[in-house]
């Protein structure tokens, strides 16, 4: 008799015990706890598109809709899944709370999928479940744009498609029960769907390799669209947001359908680390395969059918090939993100066959190396750049304010926040060279944006500026309700407990995202009882703001708030003012 486990008086452990989904809680615990605690991070360029959700949160605790009450350049989901999490966290540190939201999605599908592919197989769950957990806890983006260590708050909606992009591959691939996939693919394309249209539109070429190679029936198919429809259809007969979401996608097309063909260029360009090794492999698989693929298209030929064009077409250098255009479609509207990680299924997928290739050794190795060219830069680059922040961490200092709730728990180093400071008071001095740059629809600085200190700036700016809004309320004893802001975000409804006009845009872009007003919306800024327009420093942007939608403040008066901040007060107001 063979010594077994009963034998010997033990059981064997069920597949789950050892796989990641034992993890998952903890995970959740710890993003808990850390939500909770007074954290500071590094702040990073172009921080201020984070403002962007509180604006969006604050709105929707307000009673607005997304999309039916304010246009909105994304999908309604990211703002709500994050106003959930700021009501649980109201101080949550900025950055990790906006990276975080979509775990609440992303990891219990995460729990489906390991829970499945464990029962076969606990390395392959790992080797799917490490390089997620990487890229949905560390808040970086796979390139740098600025030189000093720092967090990442722009970019989120961009990360968080690429977290389902990543599900979907994994499922795509790896799931075996059509019920379940029926699930994740309705659950995953939904999610795509309602955050960002591009993941969505980007998903599908992968979605239809997966039912042309008999990996999702016909069947799960049809229901994981019926779920879907039923989702959209009840979303639009309790809301009206649908409609809403595709009328504001369809104005976004029409304003930018100019840029795609010279921004998929791009996309290409900025990503040809990832491209080359990647094609390379692409040629390398389809010389690896030719007799395997020889015999497909053979059998093809002679009884022709789905079974054989199935089984020819689910080739790995056809899926990889899908997948990096999938990657360049989503960046070409996306650019800043974690592009590409979900390649890490498919290479995975490749990898594991391996060991069928090792009678030709060589290239069985070109394989493992252009495999590796393709991922692992991009796991490194984001690995590497936190630990050098959080270890950079160490010698920077909070940034001052009164009035910044959870935006305030940011640090820089001494001499940023002196040059902050410094370049307030020259902006504020030296409004005529700014409007000889505005005039010329340039920026002081080609990367100004980027540029920590203006990050900062802007930051103290707007706590200056509700300082001065309090201020004047108290002095004269009226009251600004409704405040509206000539600039990319509003934080200022949620920084002072105030209402955000209705149909404003949030995330205003004057040459992406914001078109000339409608009548309705040109009577909502018409009511509002102050706008502010920052002036440290003056830029083309907002300007344009102020020409597309200052002529519905034709009786607004304006005045001088602070050195860094004009305003327009609502004539029944600013009567109460001393001139």
């Amino acid at each position: 008799m063979s010594m077994t486990a009963q034998s010997t008086g033990t059981r064997s452990s069920p597949a789950w015990v050892s796989s990641p989904i034992t993890v998952i809680p903890a995970v959740f615990v710890v993003v808990a706890v850390l939500l909770g605690l007074p954290i500071s991070l590094p702040v990073g360029p172009m921080y201020w598109d984070s403002l962007i959700y509180y604006d969006g949160a604050h709105r929707i605790f307000d009673g607005q809709v997304p999309a039916v009450d304010f246009f909105a350049p994304v999908g309604p989901l990211g703002y709500y899944l994050f106003a959930g999490w700021l009501a649980l966290f109201p101080n949550a540190q900025t950055t990790l709370i906006t990276h975080w939201a979509l775990l609440i999605i992303t990891l219990p599908l995460m729990a489906l999928i390991v829970a499945h592919v464990a029962k076969r197989s606990t390395a392959t769950a790992w080797a799917l479940f490490i390089p997620f957990l990487i890229f949905a806890l560390l808040p970086f983006n796979g390139r740098e744009y600025y030189p000093f260590p720092s967090t990442d708050g722009f970019g989120i909606y961009n990360r968080q498609i690429c977290h389902m992009l990543y599900l979907l591959v994994a499922a795509l691939l790896f799931v075996k029960d059509q019920k379940l996939m029926a699930f994740l693919v309705a659950s995953s394309m939904a999610a795509m769907f309602l955050l960002k249209i591009t993941g969505f539109v980007a998903a599908g070429p992968l979605c239809l390799l997966a039912l042309l190679t008999g990996r999702i029936t016909w069947r799960a198919t049809l229901a994981a669209v019926a779920a879907c429809l039923a989702l959209v259809a009840a979303l639009e007969i309790t809301t009206g947001m649908i409609s809403a979401y595709i009328r504001d996608i369809l104005l976004l097309v029409s304003a930018n359908s100019d840029t795609l063909l010279p921004r998929l260029f791009q996309a290409a360009s900025l990503n040809f680390g990832v491209l080359l090794p990647g094609l390379a492999l692409c040629v390398l698989l389809v010389y690896a395969n030719r007799n395997e693929i020889a015999r497909n298209w053979a059998a093809l030929r002679a009884t022709p059918g789905f079974s054989t064009s199935a089984k020819l077409l689910d080739d790995d250098g056809l899926w990889l090939l899908t997948a990096l255009g999938a990657g360049i479609l989503f960046e070409a509207q996306n650019t800043g993100s974690q592009a590409f990680i979900f390649l890490w299924p498919v290479l995975w997928r490749i990898l594991l066959k391996l060991p069928a290739q090792m009678a030709t050794p060589k290239t069985a190795a070109a394989i493992a190396v252009l495999a590796a060219a393709a991922y692992l830069p991009l796991v490194v680059t984001i690995v590497e750049r936190s630990a050098r922040t959080y270890l950079g961490a160490m010698n920077a200092i909070p940034v001052p304010s009164h009035n910044l709730k959870g935006l305030a728990d940011i640090t820089t180093r001494d001499f940023m926040l002196k040059r902050a400071n410094d370049m307030l008071g020259i902006y504020a001095k030296n409004q005529a060279f700014l409007q000889d740059v505005v005039a010329v629809e340039e920026l002081p600085s080609q990367l100004l944006y980027s540029d920590i200190d203006f990050q900062v700036g802007n930051l103290i700016a707007i706590d200056q500026a509700v300082d001065s809004m309090l201020a004047l309320e108290a002095k004269t004893g009226i009251r600004f309700e409704t405040i509206m802001n000539f600039g990319l975000s509003n934080p200022y409804p949620y920084l002072m407990d105030r209402h955000a006009p209705r149909l404003i845009p949030i995330g205003a872009d004057p040459f992406r995202t914001s078109m000339d007003p409608t009548s309705e919306m040109s009577s909502e800024i018409s009511k509002v009882d102050i706008a502010l327009f920052p002036t440290c420093p003056l830029t083309w942007a907002n300007v344009r703001l102020f020409q597309i939608y200052g002529g519905a403040l034709k009786d607004h008066v304006k005045i001088t708030l602070n050195p860094c901040q004009a305003a327009y007060v609502n004539p029944a107001l600013a009567a109460k003012i001393p001139h």
